[in-house]
């Protein structure tokens, strides 16, 4: 078993007080191979002591002894929309609700609050029919390793958020919280690549709501995709 400690510095927020969930599913999924699904039990806090236990096919992130997150390596099948364009995102990312108002500002993907450079500032609006969602996004130079790539707990990060604007309930006071995130890493994109980021609703079961989303890199390969629960719950929670 591989272990590692690590805290979650208050750059990857999300919703005030924890980590987003997305750059958090991708710390937990960071030595197991092939598509993994992060199942998160509690908000990740941060600034806080945390312990990454991995094995061949589970991990599991824990405070203490508080189970924070679990992975396991699971088969994704998932199809994925063809890429519009980067021009097409760009018009698109005009559109983004955020703009109008959002639930956690400060969230590292798609705060608005958040200074280029800092977030990722990834913004998806309406792109087309059946609810998707595009928006473009260039990785910046922090976010990569020793070779200029960008780290794979970064991918996660961009395929989080645009999940939850592609089912955001249009009920005041409700917010969406990222309860799994089921991820395949498939491709690379380096510093300062022009990519897009897309999402759309693949349903709705009570509380949860279900989100497909993807990330391609210039010239429209795709490098990621996932499939994403979301849970309602009231904004109050978590504010």
């Amino acid at each position: 078993m591989h272990v590692e400690h690590f805290e979650i510095v208050d750059r990857f927020c999300g919703p005030p007080r924890s980590g987003n969930g997305g750059y958090t599913c991708g710390r937990v999924a960071a030595h197991l191979q092939g598509p993994v699904a992060v199942r998160l039990k509690a908000p990740p806090p941060l600034l806080t002591a945390l312990r990454l236990e991995s094995a061949d096919v589970a991990a599991r992130l824990l405070h203490n002894e508080a189970l924070i997150a679990e992975a396991r390596r699971v088969p994704l099948e998932l199809e994925v929309p063809p890429a519009p364009s980067r021009d097409e995102a760009v018009a698109a990312s005009r559109s983004y609700a955020g703009f109008h108002g959002h639930a956690f500002p400060g969230c590292f993907v798609c705060g608005p609050d958040r200074d280029p450079g800092d977030g990722l500032r990834v913004f998806p609006g309406s792109a087309g029919p059946r609810g998707l969602l595009a928006a473009p996004w260039t990785p910046d130079p922090s976010l990569a390793d020793t070779d200029g790539r960008v780290r794979p707990e970064f991918l996660w990060s961009a395929l989080d958020c645009p999940g939850g604007f592609a089912v955001l309930p249009p009920v005041a006071g409700v917010a969406v919280v990222l309860g799994e995130l089921w991820a395949a890493i498939e491709g690379e994109v380096a510093a300062g690549e022009e990519c897009v980021v897309t999402a759309w609703p693949l349903g709705v079961d009570g509380r949860k709501h279900l989100a497909g989303s993807a990330v391609y890199g210039a010239g429209g390969r795709l490098v990621a995709r996932a499939r994403a629960v979301w849970i309602a719950v009231p904004l109050a929670t978590w504010t």
